[in-house]
């Protein structure tokens, strides 16, 4: 069983700090998902019989890491998938860019097309057929001597869509090598963190706001210190 970084856990729900290499569904690697390793963990821990629940709530890239919450129950589910759809959580991400972005703090509107053969989207200014409406908010928090850390909050959910927005304006992420970064991470990750995840409580209506630590790699703990 893959070892699990576990931020938060109850009856109902369960948050995890994703690593890099973990997906949150399955592909065709057939790797280990996170509902997998999630269901061995309580079947255990539980001494659970039988089936064990785990429902996907929502989905980080595989090269990306951060705070992803899970359901353990179908209730809980069916009104956490409610919240992400009706935009009532709040997510905050970090991403370490190759280059400074012109304004210290922006709003980026595209729109976006998926290709699926390549499993990529692009951005244009106008609408074209097919695309979807791409709309974030970034800030820079800080910098080091070759890199700069934005703070990123989205208003919509689209594939790829930091990645590619942000590529866009000239700010590539670090080992982004698909939208264009100078060299991959020696991990094979992405400089993007789903740093903060802010929810209701699908049972007891408590506002849950979770932070996820970032990578154990030195310049994201360079990051986590210097915005302290």
């Amino acid at each position: 069983m893959k070892e699990l970084t576990i931020l938060y856990e109850d009856n109902h729900v369960i948050v995890v700090n994703k690593k890099a290499s973990d997906i949150v569904q399955g592909d065709k690697t057939g790797d280990e998902t996170m509902p997998d390793t999630i269901k061995a963990y309580l079947k255990e821990k539980y001494q659970k019989p039988g089936n064990v629940f785990c429902g996907v709530v929502h989905r980080l890239d595989r090269p990306t890491s951060g705070a992803v919450v899970f359901a353990r129950t179908s209730k809980a589910l069916e009104r956490l998938n409610a919240q992400f759809r009706d935009k009532e959580t709040n997510k905050v991400y970090w991403a370490i860019v190759e280059s400074k972005p012109e304004k210290a703090s922006a709003t980026l509107t595209h729109y976006l097309k998926k290709n699926e053969k390549q499993n990529k989207s692009y951005a244009s200014l106008t609408e074209t057929p097919g695309s979807k409406k791409a709309i974030l908010h970034y800030q820079l928090i800080a910098s080091s001597d070759k890199y700069h850390l934005l703070e990123v909050r989205l208003e919509t959910g689209r594939h790829h869509q930091i990645r590619v927005q942000l590529s866009t304006i000239g700010c590539i992420i670090k080992g982004d090598v698909k939208y264009g970064a100078r060299r991959s991470n020696p991990d094979g990750s992405v400089g993007l963190h789903a740093r903060t995840l802010t929810f209701n409580h699908p049972t007891t209506k408590e506002v849950i706001s979770i932070t996820a630590p970032v990578p154990e790699d030195s310049l994201w703990q360079f990051f986590e210190t210097a915005t302290k």
